[in-house]
């Protein structure tokens, strides 16, 4: 799956096209439109707001620096967007601010440079979390992520009615074609599941033979180097995901991974590799537990809808202090929280230090 989406040469996310969007394979809630990402930037002033002030004699009457870090930010159309609301509704956050884009994908930032070109003075890039350690010592931070959990590698799991027990779904090949084959489960990996209002041992009485689920060490481990930089501040999530107690479900025997190519989905994601979107739902109650488990406060979760609901709900009640909102916006809003188009899958996760 990695090397499917990540890989230099043929990866799918390597590709020099544009693969979101209409004219691409996928959307995001970023090529609906400005909105998303100006009601982020809205959310963001108010995390901002009264942020920075003890350090007023060190930076002048502006305020110690404000950091917002994004990392997966593809092509960079979000970034724009967030970056262009805050200048010109909030320019006394825009002076204060740096943006930081975690990319490791030398291509990929091409990409973000040309698409942010117009706000160069304004932005830092670094290859990994890790780096930014140092940068965000003495700042209020917000670092989030727009549909980055479910894009990272997965390891598939199905179950053995016969032997009860767990094995993992490997990859072989079988002439000239990827096919899948059963490989012994890794102790390690079992431990993922936990089991609150559901009997594991009657669940397992009925599970069928093959019933597949996945796990993500790789987002688990990132959500943690994510949190391990925070100093101060807010560290969010947005992607499709469900959490321990949704996991097991009669809709979902072959699990979640799937894949996406020219706006359709299919469950054959060993086709075509490099050319195909491979996306598997996150579990946000192992992410939830991994940023608790290094200090983080969990302050929200919940649906999409909500999180921007609650954030436009704010914005009505303070007349003046968004913009423009008309026809447009109200358009892109209702297809970013209707249950039918983006707002069927998505959770949002805040975390703060």
């Amino acid at each position: 799956m990695e090397l499917a989406l990540y890989c230099p040469d043929c990866g799918f996310y390597e590709k020099e096209k544009d693969n979101v969007g209409k004219r691409g394979d996928f959307y995001t809630s970023a090529s609906v439109g400005a909105l998303f990402g100006q009601l982020l930037a809205f959310q963001f002033g108010d995390w901002f707001e009264g942020k920075g002030e003890t350090h007023e004699t060190q930076y002048g009457t502006g305020g110690a620096p404000l950091k917002i870090v994004e990392a997966g930010a593809h092509d960079g159309r979000l970034t724009r967007d967030i970056l262009a609301w805050l200048k010109a509704q909030r320019p006394e956050i825009f002076d204060r601010l740096e943006y930081h884009i975690v990319e490791p994908s030398l291509r990929r930032l091409r990409w973000q440079r040309e698409t942010l070109k117009d706000f160069s003075e304004k932005l830092r890039w670094v290859s990994r979390s890790e780096e930014l350690k140092s940068a965000l010592a003495s700042s209020y931070t917000v670092f989030f992520s727009n549909e980055l959990l479910d894009a990272m590698p997965v390891h598939r799991l199905g179950w053995d009615a016969k032997e009860k027990k767990w094995f993992e779904w490997g990859v072989s090949l079988q002439g000239g074609n990827f096919v899948w084959t059963r490989l012994p489960a890794q102790p390690g990996h079992i431990s993922h599941f936990t089991f609150h209002s559901v009997d594991a041992e009657k669940l397992f009485e009925i599970l069928p033979d093959g019933y597949s689920l996945e796990i993500s060490p790789a987002a688990e481990e990132w959500w943690r180097d994510a949190a391990g930089v925070l100093t101060r501040g807010k560290l969010m999530a947005i992607d499709y995901g469900f959490t321990d107690d949704e996991q097991f479900s009669p809709s979902r025997v072959n699990g979640t991974l799937r894949a996406y190519r020219r706006h359709q989905v299919t469950d054959d994601i060993l086709a075509v590799p490099g050319d195909q979107d491979l996306t598997a739902h996150v579990n946000f109650s192992v992410i939830q537990k991994a940023g608790e488990s290094v200090g983080l406060r969990t302050e929200n979760f919940c649906a999409q809808p909500q999180f921007l609901t609650r954030i436009v709900e704010k914005i009505f009640k303070q007349p003046g202090s968004f913009g423009e909102w008309g026809s447009k916006q109200s358009r892109q809003l209702q297809t970013l929280t209707h249950p039918e188009h983006l707002g069927h899958a998505f959770r949002v996760l805040v975390q703060s230090r």
